[in-house]
């Protein structure tokens, strides 16, 4: 790895295969640790290119475990975390109210990293036990229109840098990938992201990749759509910044999203329950309907109105449809 560390130091990009190389070459054990740190420190402070995100995600999927579903078409809503806002699950809730609306959901997460509750968290205190058999996998998405990856039982590749990422600390270009290496590879995704910067970043990948996807981003830094203010949605179709009254919902105030009602990971999987339950707030019911309504948007490849995507998933939550996927997800996988 000598000639490449030289190149980043020169201020010079690695190429996607160099990159995908680089990284079969860390599971097969190949380089030392000093010079793997060195890697994710030169990377992280010149800047990862798109080729270079790309190649490091080329490795993840060649590396681990693939869960190609039998499907014909399903969407990921995830969010790279980060935005230090511990809100309770959002995402993960909107993934149920969206299988409700009829649209299939392939969800791929973890346990919290940065906040009180992942998805992996919130799933698990369900009784849901995780699993990367893909019969079970096919089972749960037919039967009950939702399947969950948990992340460890498919990147074999991350056991290889998990102890040299909890000595250096701080964001690596590990931090970028959990988003777009979703070992179902969905042809449709929402992400959250919590800078613009990252929307860039993304926005880029996502058109090498050929997907469709919206990309979302709450201008106070939320990396969800959190209705606390304006947000930015991009897509494979258009770019624009909405406020909540566009989707003729209020102004969300940060403390209703978070709080001492997300204080444990119990706490926020209440939350997730009431959603789906139709006894939450109205501000965690509207967060929870506006990241659904884009995702159905995305899957619908632009050509419903978000006035429209929005109907739906409203009717999800109300019919109680959603909360019977949940249960149906349950049923199948605990």
């Amino acid at each position: 790895m000598k000639e490449e560390l030289s190149r980043i130091l020169n201020h010079e990009e690695l190429s996607r295969d160099t990159m995908h190389n680089i990284l079969v070459g860390i599971t097969q054990e190949k380089y030392p640790v000093e010079q793997i740190s060195a890697l994710l420190t030169g990377l992280q402070m010149r800047g990862i290119s798109v080729d270079e995100l790309l190649g490091f995600r080329d490795g993840i999927l060649s590396t681990g475990v693939p869960a190609i579903l039998d499907a014909p078409r399903y969407i990921d809503i995830v969010g790279t975390g980060g935005d230090q806002k511990n809100t309770f699950n959002i995402s993960t809730c909107a993934c149920f109210v969206v299988a409700g609306a009829g649209y299939k959901v392939a969800k791929h997460g973890n346990y919290a990293a940065t906040s009180v509750s992942g998805a992996s968290n919130v799933i698990e205190l369900h009784g849901v036990k995780f699993t990367n058999d893909i019969d079970q996998l096919n089972r749960s998405i037919n039967e009950s229109g939702f399947v969950y990856l948990h992340a460890p039982l498919f990147a074999r590749a991350m056991k290889f840098v998990a102890p040299i990422r909890k000595h250096i600390s701080f964001p690596t270009i590990f931090n970028l990938l959990g988003p777009i290496v979703n070992p179902s590879q969905p042809k449709a995704q929402l992400l959250g992201v919590a800078t613009l910067d990252q929307m860039r970043l993304y926005n880029n990948v996502y058109q090498r990749l050929g997907v469709d996807y919206g990309i979302v981003n709450s201008i106070d830094g939320y990396d969800e759509i959190s209705l606390t203010g304006n947000f930015k949605v991009t897509t494979n179709n258009y770019e624009k910044i909405f406020s909540p009254s566009d989707l003729r919902m209020p102004v969300t105030q940060e403390e209703d999203l978070r709080g001492r009602s997300t204080s444990t990971k119990e706490d926020a999987c209440e939350v997730f329950d009431a959603v789906l339950e139709n006894r939450a707030t109205l501000s965690q019911t509207n967060v929870v309907l506006a990241n659904a309504a884009f995702a159905i948007q995305v899957f619908e490849g632009g050509k419903l109105s978000i006035e429209e995507c929005l109907a739906k998933a409203r009717e999800s939550l109300e019919s109680g449809r959603a909360l019977a996927v949940l249960k149906k997800y349950i049923e199948v996988n605990g």
